[in-house]
């Protein structure tokens, strides 16, 4: 890494003179940050599933019980993963290339599986009741993730044999194409698609109107993630101007959309319950 004066373009990101601060920031905030979210994941989760439990009949579309309950799955799946993240960016991993790449597969799973339900409960009344069509549409969608999910774990690796990486692989590879596109339809123009049909359809509105805009909080909270992968593969593919300054701003616009994202699991059951008691 490297640091120069923010404009020199360079050949090499990872040779001197770039230096970027990033990472030694990451280091010391991402820890505290994932163990506080995912406790407050836990929380907000769990009271989401007492909520559910005791007063089943008052969860009706758009907000319906078995819409709910499977986005509470998947917020537990993914905040059940962060203690792993957080141990690897504070200690280093230790497990191996199989746990490794078994971490990102689940942590795409549980994140494309809730992209699919939210979108599939802002468009229609699938979730109106839990009978053999919403059955089937449940497991169509979480078996779509997993298969969606699939190249995260092919791209993902460890790196210097101490730190579980996102892509071990070079960014014009097929496997990482393939899953950066993924990324890209799913958090980026999926919200994007959903926004201009709810302007367009009054039905979607109307839905909207009476609640299932708060499972979109969602989408809204990882569309900057999307846009952020889009930049970095501008700047790694060279089609933008490469410079230390770009790149190290790029990497702390990308961490912060992360952030962001990972917020869902606290910030969506919260949002969920409020509007249920008001």
């Amino acid at each position: 890494y490297g640091d120069g004066d923010g404009n020199d373009t360079f050949q090499d990101y990872d040779a001197a003179p770039c230096l970027n601060h990033f990472c030694p920031l990451f280091q010391r905030v991402a820890p505290p940050f994932l163990a506080v979210t995912c406790v407050a994941a836990a929380l907000a989760t769990g009271a989401r599933l007492v909520a559910l439990a005791k007063r089943p009949q008052e969860w009706r579309w758009p907000q319906s019980r078995a819409l709910v309950a499977q986005l509470a799955l998947g917020t537990a799946l993914f905040a059940a993963l962060l203690p792993a993240l957080a141990a690897d960016v504070g200690r280093g991993w230790h497990l191996g290339t199989g746990p490794c790449r078994l971490t990102h597969l689940l942590w795409h799973w549980s994140l494309f599986a809730q992209a699919l339900l939210v979108a599939s409960g802002s468009c229609g009344t699938a979730w109106a009741r839990w009978d053999p069509r919403s059955r089937r549409l449940a497991a169509a969608l979480w078996a779509a993730a997993l298969l969606l999910a699939t190249p995260a774990a092919l791209v993902s690796g460890v790196a210097a044999g101490t730190s579980c990486v996102r892509r071990s692989v070079g960014i014009l590879a097929p496997a990482d194409l393939l899953h950066l596109t993924l990324c890209l339809c799913l958090l980026l123009l999926l919200p994007a698609g959903l926004l201009l049909a709810a302007l367009a359809v009054p039905r979607l509105r109307a839905s909207w109107a009476a609640g299932a805009g708060l499972s979109w909080l969602f989408l809204g909270l990882w569309a900057p993630y999307g846009a952020g992968l889009a930049g970095e593969f501008l700047l790694e593919a060279r089609l933008l101007e490469p410079t230390c300054g770009s790149f190290e701003r790029f990497d702390i616009a990308l961490g912060l959309s992360e952030a962001l994202g990972v917020l869902h699991c606290g910030l969506g059951p919260l949002a969920l319950l409020l509007a249920w008691r008001c």
